[in-house]
């Protein structure tokens, strides 16, 4: 069969239904490719917004926790504003006050408390102060300080008045500082009812049993009391139970504690007391002499210029007299500063004539090793052994003593080291030959009008051993337990004798809690007159 001819053939159907399923499968494509592209961009958004979301709420958290002292630092922040007109509206409510201008002062009161009131609830919400909380405050304020300054407030009243203020306010801040001082040094000066109670028990059993006095009248006559082969210490003091601590911790850390003296010297009042404390008690066989500073009748006024000036009516007053002067610190009110005890040291050749060498001890002192080794160092000719405190910048002659009167500055130097009080080696010969006792009462002569020292015993003492001080080993002797917190426990394990110096003794509640148990371990707590003390 013939076929036509190509331009009379029919199309071909085949092909067009191929043409229009692939331009639909086109179409399909495109609208899966606008599909795709079009829930991506959903997404993007969707994650976005939770992420601006977080950010917006992150900002909040932010606003949140605002500190308010930056705030008021900031010159821009309204809660600088507010505390600036805050401080002038306080200092014009004193000044209307002043002038009776009684219903300005009450209005800008007012509006302080409103202002003080703003600053406290942002500090509490941490949020910064707005434009409309800080407006109607700043606006009211302002008003009224204008108005104070139109009644003639005018800033050179303010800046008087507000000066005659502070100064008065100084003036109260030092009179409290003095008056919290001073009762800090009432109660160091107090004794504990409990040793008063223990006090009490001895001065008792001193009264009633004739057998304690007749065996301390044996003991006085003891050849131990002046064997220059044996080693003497010496202690003046009316604390008992501290002068028992110093004892009790010498003897138990000596190597052979028999061939100790001890010599106490106390007042009349305790002589008794101190007698039937160390005649009942034993210190591991230890020899213990007590003295009443009364039997030492050649300590009078007539020799010593010391008990002479300690009982000048004007010498007591200006000890006791409220108002002394107020640069004087009050450590040195303490009555101990007026007790001849006090400067028995400076008599000690003439107290003990036949000894050649001895420790003083004060009563606020631990002992914790040997000390019989201080006896066989060489003093080089010196006739005092101490340790030198000047590792301290201000422990140096010219913090005790006047360098602006010629007798001092002509013969000290200013810069010399100073040394403690509290445990001494004394070479009794040393100090006869070269008269030191005489250096003491001519200083104490000269300063008759206490022009070249204040109070204390520590002035003379630098100008009397002068050029006859020996400088030990620092680790004989650690000072500072009484008032520093922070002593170097490495020191303190160190040393031979630690001294509780300063206000806070260790027999006393405001001893430093840190350093008692190491006086407390020297005490006999299991004593029954202790133990009954400590239950009253």
């Amino acid at each position: 069969m013939r076929r036509r001819a190509a331009d009379y053939r029919r199309p071909v159907r085949r092909r067009l239904k191929c043409w229009i399923c692939s331009l639909l499968g086109i179409f399909l494509i495109a609208g899966f490719i606008l599909f795709v592209v079009h829930h991506h961009h959903d997404q993007e958004d969707h994650v976005e917004q939770p992420i601006l979301e977080r950010e917006s709420r992150n900002e909040e958290v932010v606003r949140e926790h605002v500190n308010l002292t930056q705030e008021i630092s900031s010159a821009n922040s309204y809660a600088r504003q507010l505390a600036e007109q805050m401080t002038l509206a306080k200092a014009y409510v004193v000044i209307a006050k002043e002038h009776k201008n009684l219903h300005l002062a009450w209005e800008l009161s007012s509006k302080i408390r409103s202002c003080q009131f703003l600053l406290s609830k942002a500090a509490m919400k941490e949020e910064p102060i707005s434009l409309n909380e800080a407006e109607p405050i700043i606006q009211s304020l302002s008003s009224l300080i204008f108005k104070a300054q139109d009644a003639h407030y005018d800033i050179a009243t303010t800046m008087m008045t507000m000066k005659s203020h502070v100064q008065a306010l100084e003036e109260r801040a030092n009179a409290a500082s003095v008056q919290s001082m001073m009762f800090g040094q009432l109660t160091a000066e107090s004794l504990p009812k409990n040793l008063h109670c223990l006090e009490i028990k001895l001065m008792a059993d001193w009264l009633v049993k004739k057998s304690l006095q007749d065996f301390a009248d044996e003991r006085k006559n003891s050849p131990r009391l002046v064997d220059n082969n044996l080693y003497h210490f010496c202690i003046f003091s009316d604390n008992l139970l501290a002068i028992s601590a110093v004892v009790n911790s010498t003897v138990s850390n000596a190597e052979h504690p028999k061939q100790l003296v001890f010599h106490i010297v106390t007042d009349a009042i305790h002589n008794g007391m101190m007698q039937a404390w160390f005649l009942n008690n034993d210190f591991k066989s230890s020899t213990v002499e007590v003295q009443n500073i009364e039997d030492l009748t050649w300590l009078n006024s007539s020799y010593s210029p010391a008990l002479k000036q300690l009982r000048e009516v004007d010498s007591r007053k200006y000890y006791f007299d409220g108002s002394q002067d107020t640069s004087i610190e009050p450590k040195f009110w303490n009555p101990k500063y007026i007790s001849l005890l006090n400067h028995l040291r400076f008599y000690v050749p003439e107290i003990y004539p036949q000894l050649e060498k001895i420790v003083f001890l004060d009563d606020d002192v631990v002992v914790q090793k040997d000390l019989t080794p201080l006896f066989s160092l060489d003093l080089h000719g010196n006739v005092n052994g101490a340790v030198e405190t000047c590792l301290e910048a201000f422990h140096r002659y010219y913090k005790y003593l006047n360098f602006s009167d010629p007798l001092i500055s002509s013969r000290f130097d200013p810069q010399a080291c100073d040394w403690a009080f509290g445990m001494n080696v004394f070479d009794l010969m040393a100090w006869r030959k070269e008269n030191v006792t005489a250096r003491y009462h001519y200083w104490l002569e000269q300063n008759a009008d206490r022009t070249l020292w204040k109070l204390g015993t520590l002035p003379p003492g630098l100008l009397a051993f002068y050029g006859l001080t020996e400088p030990l080993d620092r680790r004989w002797h650690v000072l500072g337990l009484g008032y520093d917190l922070n002593v170097d426990s490495r020191l303190i394990e160190s040393a031979a004798v630690i001294h509780f110096n300063g206000n806070m003794k260790p027999w006393l509640k405001l001893g430093i809690t840190r350093y008692r148990p190491l006086w407390e371990r020297y005490v006999n707590l299991t004593h029954p007159y202790l133990r009954d003390c400590a239950t009253h």
